[in-house]
């Protein structure tokens, strides 16, 4: 305890400072995620209507006759 009560009130200011900061990315870094979120829903249902269209094209590729070159 070098500088008494001075030292310790400067200890106290640095660590609200790093709290403050720590505070803010923590928001940043939520805000990113839940954008990606956004975005791999938004991902996943366009896959989905993807695969349900690829789906039907291939069923109605298989309920036509073959040509007659077959």
């Amino acid at each position: 305890m070098s500088d008494g009560p001075a030292h310790a009130s400067t200890r106290i200011d640095d660590l609200e400072v790093r709290i403050a900061h720590q505070d803010a990315v923590i928001a940043d870094l939520n805000d990113v995620i839940t954008s990606q979120w956004r975005k791999i829903g938004a991902l996943e249902r366009q896959i989905a209507l993807l695969r349900e269209e690829f789906q039907n094209g291939t069923a109605s590729r298989e309920a036509q006759e073959p040509p007659p070159h077959y």
